[in-house]
């Protein structure tokens, strides 16, 4: 006959305060925003965002002190054109910090790890897309507030009147009425058109980011797919537009082939919604077409969290 003994292993009951699941999402949250920027990671993390950040802050640097010299209102970079005018750093930042977010949980098989403890699936893909989110609107907002902060500096009542380029009929940019300085609470309204538009920007890129990286595991793959996927739409739409403008004089397909590109997406929102100047090189005309691009960045956020989150459900059951 055996017999059998129990050894006290020292486990006790948790008996502490219950943090809930507003705790746990946060900490989440915080967590990826963290790794968004290589915090908390060895500086090889760190080099990239930081210095995608830097270059940001460059053409914003010099509008502001080339405005403090010249005084002309149009040698500040509109708040609405710094997004799309800097894409490319946009997209490279994109492209290396997806990965990051998206795919390391899944490369490591980490992510039943966090299910086995009481944290929802929903709420997994929510701190991940909003962390992503913030640090996205974080690239483009802080250059966009460093023009405004400049450009307060150099007094824009005392700037001196310049012609306006305006939107023609057929959607060609033509000189227009003398422009003069915007007045303080004008160039206020202004300033935070720009930052909805950079908010706008980051859930619309956010969400593409995520649902590729969330698919191709190893890193490398996530980076290449991410840009291709950005240099693909972007050459076919202007290879389009092109076409439809040179060939046929069709401004209107020019101006709705900008849905199928994320900058002149959202572009196109900024113009006929927030009353931005024109920077893609064309747009659909009216409230229409605003509120058309409006209604295909809402499907791409709401579309690309039900596809992260199955992504991640599968995952944490296998």
């Amino acid at each position: 006959m055996t017999t059998s003994t129990i050894h006290d292993i020292g486990y006790r009951h948790y008996d502490g305060r219950r943090l809930g699941r507003a705790y746990v999402l946060r900490s989440q949250y915080v967590h990826n925003l963290r790794a968004a920027f290589g915090l908390g990671r060895p500086a090889r993390a760190k080099v990239m965002p930081f210095l995608l950040s830097a270059v940001m802050l460059l053409p914003a640097a010099a509008s502001v002190a080339i405005l403090g010299f010249t005084k002309e209102p149009n040698a500040l970079i509109r708040y609405a054109a710094y997004a799309y005018t800097m894409q490319v750093v946009v997209a490279i930042f994109l492209a290396t910090q997806a990965p990051v977010i998206a795919s390391r949980e899944l490369r490591f098989h980490s992510v039943p790890l966090y299910f086995s403890r009481p944290v929802g699936h929903l709420d997994f893909v929510l701190a991940k897309f909003g962390a992503f989110v913030t640090a996205l609107f974080i690239l483009l907002a802080v250059p966009v507030t460093l023009l405004y902060v400049g450009a307060l500096v150099t007094r824009p009542d005392k700037m001196k009147p310049v012609m306006e380029v305006v939107e023609g009929e057929n959607g060609e940019m033509v000189t227009g009425r003398v422009q003069k300085p915007d007045s303080l609470v004008e160039h206020t309204l202004h300033y935070f058109g720009g930052l909805a538009g950079c908010l706008l920007f980051a859930l619309v890129l956010a969400a593409i980011g995520l649902v590729i990286a969330a698919f191709t595991t190893r890193r490398g793959l996530g980076v290449a797919a991410v840009i291709a996927v950005y240099m693909i739409s972007s050459t076919i739409v202007v290879i389009v537009q092109g076409i439809a403008e040179t060939e046929a004089n069709n401004f209107t397909v020019s101006g709705w082939a900008g849905l199928f590109s994320p900058f002149n997406l959202v572009d196109i929102v900024q113009v006929r919604l927030l009353g931005a100047q024109l920077t893609a090189p064309a747009a659909p005309s009216g409230v229409v077409g605003g509120l058309a691009a409006l209604a295909v960045c809402a499907a791409l956020v709401a579309g690309s969290i039900a596809v992260l989150y199955r992504r991640f459900r599968k995952a944490g059951l296998s």
